[in-house]
């Protein structure tokens, strides 16, 4: 609690005169709201990465998303000069990926196929891969949501995707992958259609 009320003191230092704004939840499903309760949770995470709608200072067009690696955050281009700002998780600075990719698909609770060389780093991940992953759920690492991101018609094998591990938010912690708080990946889901720019600096 104090951990919390203390970055609220900072933040609010930090943004004063800044144009941010909160945005409220996006609607869930009956099945988004059964998996979300059941899902790990960590209320400590810095209100730093809390969702907010800002001013755009990418310079993208409107529909991209742009996410900084060294500052953990993600950024979805708004019209009007905007932009969503989302906390998010990246990749170890050993299996961080950077470049330019397309959502080429998106998935609500997807399955789970750890890749062949997950698999030679973390062998205990070889029951899931003989059972042909694992299903869409509280307990899958992917969460809530997934956007699947191609270069041309080759899967990068990168995803955005929610957690079940909400506390790695503002981390490099991942496998190369982007990590979001569920109810973001959500959000982020439902603002965000099939062939957006996904720019990864």
């Amino acid at each position: 609690m104090f951990f919390r009320l203390a970055s609220v003191v900072t933040l609010a230092a930090i943004l004063g005169g800044c144009n941010y704004k909160s945005v409220p939840d996006p609607a869930l499903s009956a099945r988004d709201k059964e998996f979300i309760a059941l899902a790990p949770k960590f209320d400590l995470i810095d209100v730093n990465y809390d969702r907010y709608e800002i001013d755009d200072l990418t310079g993208e067009k409107p529909g991209t998303i742009i996410v900084d690696t060294k500052a953990n955050f993600l950024y979805l281009v708004l019209e009007n000069k905007r932009a969503m700002r989302y906390g998010v998780a990246t990749g170890t600075e050993a299996l961080g990926w950077t470049g330019k990719a397309t959502v080429a698909r998106k998935s609500e609770w997807p399955r789970w196929m750890p890749p062949a060389e997950m698999v030679q780093r973390w062998p205990h991940l070889r029951p899931t891969l003989a059972a042909g992953g694992m299903s869409g759920g509280p307990e899958n690492p992917l969460g809530a949501r997934a956007l699947y991101l191609y270069q041309g018609n080759r899967d990068t094998l990168y995803r955005i995707h929610g957690t079940n591990e909400p506390d790695s938010i503002g981390s490099n912690a991942s496998a190369g992958c982007i990590r979001m708080r569920n109810i973001d990946v959500v959000d982020l889901y439902n603002r965000t259609p099939i062939g957006a720019t996904v720019i990864v600096r």
